[in-house]
C-alpha cells in the first residue's frame, strides 16, 4: 500500500462524523505549521502567512494569504457530511413486546436505506456537557458494535426481494439491547460526566467498517463516507503542498449539510467563506473596486465525487460520456446547470490536468434521468466566481459502505497541487490565461 493511499484510509476511518471530519482535517493543518483562528476573535493576520478557523465544529476553511498584494483567489469546496440516520437523544422509552429496546432515528440526506440493515453500527458526533466553566462539546464515537437493524424476515415478507418499500419510521429503527438500555447512560460512561450534566447531542448512527482495499490486484477501496471525503482528502493534500503565491489567496474549504441542501450557518449557502474573504482582504486594505477585480481573477474547482457506470447497470449511465472506476477525475457537465463546468472552466481544467499528466473523463447525466446537485452551484449565490465541478468516480453513491478505484485518489491529490499554483489571470470575459 503506498503513502497517500494509507492517508486517505486513515482519514476515512477516524471521520466517523462531520465534526469527526473537521478535526481530522485539523490535525493536519496543525501539523503543516496552521494557525488555528477562533471566528469570535479578532484576527490579526499577516501577508505569506497559513490559518484556518471553524464553524459549528462541522465545518472548516483554511487559507494562505499572499506573499504580496491580493489580486485573486484560488479555491476548493467539498462537504463533511454524508447521508445518514441521525438520533433523537431526548425520546421517550421504548415499549413493545419484543424485550428489546430501539434508539429512536430520523433520516438525514438522501440515502440507501437497506445498506444501513444487518451490519454492526454504532454512534458518533458531539455532545453538550454541563460543566463548572460552563457548556463543553465533547466529541464521542462508542468504540464498540452497538446497534443493528434487522431486516423483517422473508418468511415473514415474501416480496422483500420485489422492490420493497422501507418506511424509515418502522423500518429503520436501530436496536440498541435489552429493555432498560439506556443511551443517556452510554454516553455518561463513555465521557465520564453524569447523565444530569448531558443536555444535548448531534449524533449520527456509524458503520463499524473501516477502508478495505478489495479486488483481483486491491484497485478498488470500499469504505464509508468515500462521498465526499475522499475529494475533501485530495484537495487538502494538494493545497497542503502547495506554496503559497504571490499575489493569490489559497484556500481550501469542507462545508457541512450539503446532503441537505447547505442552507445552513455552516453550509456553503451561508455567509461562512465570504465572511473568511472579507477578513483576508482587510490586510490589504482592499477597496470595493479590487474586491470585484479580484472576485472577477479568481476560480473555484467544486470537488464531490461522480457515478461510474456500474457493472450491472450500465444502461443507467448516458453512453455519450462513460465514466470509468480508475480512469481518472471526473469533470461535471449539466444543461440545468447544476453542475457549474462551462466550456471556458472546463477547457482550463483539462489543460491543467494534461500538464500534470492527470487523466480527465467527463460525464453528464442521461438525458432522461436528472442528476443530483452539489457544491458549486450553491456557493455561485455568495460568491460569484468562474467555477467548475469535478469529483472522483465511484459506485453505490449514498450507501452505506461505497466503493471507488485506488489510482483515482492521487490523480486528485495532483490535479489539486496543479490548481493551487498555476498562475491564472483573467484578461476579459471569456479569455482567461494559464501559466
Amino acid at each position: 500500500m503506498n503513502h497517500p493511499l494509507h492517508d486517505l484510509m486513515a482519514f476515512l476511518d477516524h471521520s466517523h462524523s462531520p465534526f469527526h471530519s473537521v478535526q481530522s482535517a485539523a490535525a493536519r493543518l496543525d501539523e503543516a505549521g496552521f494557525t488555528a483562528l477562533e471566528e469570535c476573535a479578532v484576527w490579526t493576520l499577516e501577508p505569506g502567512k497559513s490559518y484556518y478557523t471553524t464553524r459549528n465544529q462541522s465545518s472548516i476553511i483554511a487559507f494562505r494569504t499572499p506573499l504580496e498584494q491580493l489580486n485573486g483567489w484560488r479555491m476548493t469546496a467539498s462537504h463533511s457530511d454524508s447521508p445518514s440516520y441521525r438520533v433523537k437523544l431526548e425520546s421517550k422509552p421504548d415499549q413493545n413486546a419484543s424485550g428489546l429496546s430501539r434508539v429512536w432515528v430520523e433520516g438525514y440526506g438522501g440515502m440507501i436505506a437497506a445498506s444501513w440493515m444487518d451490519r454492526p453500527l454504532t454512534l458518533a458526533g458531539r455532545v453538550l456537557v454541563r460543566e463548572a466553566s460552563g457548556l463543553t462539546s465533547r466529541l464521542v464515537y462508542l468504540d464498540q458494535d452497538l446497534l443493528v437493524i434487522p431486516s423483517l424476515a422473508i418468511h415473514m415478507d415474501r416480496t422483500t426481494n420485489s422492490n420493497r418499500e422501507l418506511n424509515p419510521k418502522r423500518d429503520m429503527q436501530p436496536i440498541l439491547g435489552n429493555d432498560g438500555s439506556n443511551l443517556k447512560e452510554l454516553l455518561a460512561k463513555e465521557l465520564r460526566v453524569s447523565v444530569e450534566d448531558i443536555l444535548g447531542a448531534d449524533l449520527t448512527l456509524c458503520p463499524r467498517q473501516n477502508a478495505v482495499l478489495l479486488g483481483a490486484e486491491q484497485e478498488l477501496i470500499c469504505s464509508p463516507r468515500l462521498d465526499d471525503l475522499e475529494c475533501a482528502w485530495g484537495t487538502l493534500i494538494g493545497f497542503l503542498h502547495a506554496s503559497p503565491a504571490a499575489h493569490t489567496a489559497n484556500v481550501w474549504c469542507m462545508f457541512d449539510n450539503e446532503e441537505v441542501g447547505s442552507g445552513t450557518r455552516q453550509g456553503a449557502v451561508s455567509t461562512f467563506l465570504p465572511d473568511v474573504m472579507a477578513r483576508v482582504e482587510s490586510i490589504y486594505g482592499q477597496t470595493t473596486e479590487q474586491h470585484f477585480a479580484s472576485l472577477a481573477n479568481s476560480l473555484l474547482m467544486s470537488a464531490d465525487n461522480a457515478h461510474a457506470i456500474h457493472p450491472n447497470y450500465a444502461d443507467k449511465s448516458d453512453p455519450v460520456s462513460p465514466v470509468k472506476v480508475n480512469g481518472g477525475i471526473v469533470l461535471k457537465y449539466n444543461a440545468s446547470q447544476k453542475y457549474t463546468t462551462t466550456a471556458l472552466t472546463g477547457s482550463m481544467f483539462m489543460q491543467l490536468c494534461q500538464k500534470v499528466n492527470v487523466p480527465v473523463q467527463v460525464f453528464t447525466n442521461r438525458a432522461d434521468m436528472p442528476g443530483g446537485s452539489t457544491l458549486g452551484n450553491l456557493l455561485s449565490a455568495q460568491v460569484s466566481i468562474p467555477m467548475m465541478d469535478v469529483g472522483l468516480p465511484q459506485l453505490a453513491m449514498h450507501a452505506c459502505v461505497e466503493t471507488a478505484g485506488t489510482k483515482d485518489p492521487e490523480y486528485l491529490c495532483r490535479a489539486s497541487e496543479a490548481f493551487y499554483a498555476a498562475d491564472i489571470v483573467c484578461s476579459a470575459d471569456g479569455c482567461y490565461q494559464m501559466q
